[in-house]
């Protein structure tokens, strides 16, 4: 019974059976066919959605760390007014001085200005101010002319520095360090190019082009209290939490909050955004799970249906198997096996359609998913249910048929 060949003998019937009725076996597959291949597809888009993510924040650094002003939970607006929560570039000079494991920092300001280079003019583009410690934080440096320095800062030079994209939609010169621009109707000297990001996953802007200016120069183009964030760098990924605690220490020095009070700001090293994402990808990975346990048990009761009619269209072949010795374990093997391999045909094709619908995923433009693929294991798993969904629709039917006498069956008609 456990012989190879039984085995071989079993598989080549079964195929041969799904050959003989290809339409009701196509249709009967269906359902696994679309829940497998959907599945895969989602598995592949967010394997995919992942990967960029993931490569994103590792382009800027796993020991970056943001702050931002946050007003407690709960808390009633005159008790804390915005004014009161937004940072101050004072406190970003206390974090740089003071804490010892911040490696580097920069406060970041955005303000939407006009700018122009001859007869080119873009409208309302985010211009940022920013210190030096800027290009160490988000690792991009000046690959023409010069970054800032710190004159430039104490200074309130108007200087700038822009990307490529900025070049091309301003119609600059190739090299155009040396250049005047109008940002906000005030002359600008352009100082350096900074690198240019292929793609800016997380950029709000409808035009590419970035432009940087000396921070104490952007707080003067804005309103007394204007919003501003601080973005920082602790010297290894394994003290970012010790670091948080000193940036957390100092800022609550600085505004006076006592212990027990709530915190008007909140610190978060970017390790907790990966973690979050991370998180939200395997939930959805599940629900897409859930997604096809539901196909395939509906798949699964439709080859549970088509195994009766089966077993009542072969009850004479049966019978017969019977009167010349075959035992009822081996009738309730070949059905089983033939239950089996249907949801695994079933699985091959919509995994194939699935791999097909990746690699499509891959050639649509601006969709950013060209690492989309379907993992092993999803390929794997996806086998696995097609399997069990088989053994388990398959057996109520496989054992009705080990079960049936063999004289009434050679009797029917």
């Amino acid at each position: 019974m456990l012989n190879p060949l039984f085995w071989l003998q079993a598989i080549s019937l079964a195929f041969s059976q799904i050959w003989a009725n290809k339409s009701r076996a196509f249709l009967t597959a269906l359902g696994i066919i679309v829940g497998v291949a959907s599945t895969t597809a989602v598995i592949a888009a967010l394997t995919g959605l992942k990967s960029k993510v993931l490569s994103e924040f590792e382009s800027v650094g796993a020991s970056k760390f943001f702050v931002f002003p946050d007003r407690p939970d709960n808390a009633p607006r005159n008790m804390y007014p915005w004014e009161k929560i937004l940072l101050k570039p004072a406190e970003v000079v206390a974090i740089r001085e003071e804490c010892t494991l911040v490696k580097a920092v920069t406060p970041i300001t955005e303000v939407g200005l006009d700018v122009e280079s001859g007869d080119k003019r873009i409208e309302g583009i985010t211009v940022a101010g920013i210190w030096p410690d800027w290009h160490q934080v988000q690792n991009r440096f000046v690959v023409e002319g010069r970054p800032f320095s710190q004159i430039d800062i104490d200074s309130e030079r108007q200087v700038c520095l822009i990307n490529e994209d900025a070049i091309r939609e301003l119609d600059l010169p190739a090299n155009p360090v040396g250049e005047p621009v109008l940002i906000g109707g005030r002359r600008f000297m352009i100082a350096g190019i900074v690198e240019t990001v292929q793609a800016r996953f997380f950029g709000m802007n409808t035009s590419s082009a970035e432009i940087f200016i000396p921070f104490s120069v952007a707080e003067k183009l804005q309103e007394r209290n204007f919003f501003m964030r601080i973005e920082g760098m602790f010297a290894s990924p394994a003290e970012a939490e010790q670091g948080q605690d000193e940036v957390r220490f100092v800022l609550r020095r600085m505004r006076g909050i006592q212990p027990g009070e709530p915190e008007t700001f909140q610190v978060a090293a970017i390790d907790k955004f990966i973690e979050q994402f991370k998180t939200l990808a395997a939930g959805i990975t599940a629900i897409a799970g859930g997604i096809v346990a539901i196909s395939l048990l509906v798949g699964g009761i439709g080859i549970m249906n088509i195994m009766l009619v089966s077993v009542s269209e072969r009850t004479r072949e049966i019978g017969l198997r019977k009167a010349v010795g075959a035992t009822p374990l081996a009738i309730l093997l070949q059905f089983l096996l033939e239950a089996v391999t249907l949801c695994l045909v079933g699985g091959f094709v919509g995994v194939a359609i699935g791999r097909l619908a990746a690699f499509g995923l891959t050639k649509i433009p601006g969709a950013q998913l060209e690492q989309a693929d379907v993992p092993l294991w999803a390929v794997a798993l996806s086998f696995i249910f097609c399997a069990v969904t088989g053994v388990v629709f398959g057996m109520f039917p496989a054992v009705k048929a080990a079960r049936l006498d063999p004289i009434e069956a050679l009797r029917h008609e």
